[in-house]
């Protein structure tokens, strides 16, 4: 079974968002990334449809906002990671059940 592209979408924009802000201590720049990797898949998930796109984009951004409170019981890493895997399967389940229209 061949993944949307999105879903590595996903993981690069949550990841490496953090990442980007981890290694170098800003912020901004971990908003640029996690903001160019939403507004790429928004732009793909829109070949879906508005609800679609609406969706996966307001799982992304859930996922986002919950890894901050989670952080603060289980530590940043494992809640990046924890609110990635559950963002990227809500991704493959919704781009694996609707097709991308021409």
């Amino acid at each position: 079974m061949a993944f949307d592209p999105t879903v590595a979408g996903v993981a690069v924009g949550l990841v490496g968002g953090f990442g980007a802000f981890r290694a170098t201590g800003r912020r901004e720049l971990g908003g640029v990334v996690v903001t160019s990797a939403g507004a790429y898949c928004t732009r793909e998930w829109l070949r879906r449809g508005p609800a679609v796109a609406g969706g996966l984009l307001g799982s992304y951004i859930s996922a986002f906002t919950i890894s901050h409170p989670l952080a603060k019981k289980i530590g940043a890493w494992p809640a990046v990671f924890a609110a990635t895997t559950a963002a990227a399967a809500v991704t493959v389940a919704v781009t694996s059940a609707v097709p991308a229209k021409s």
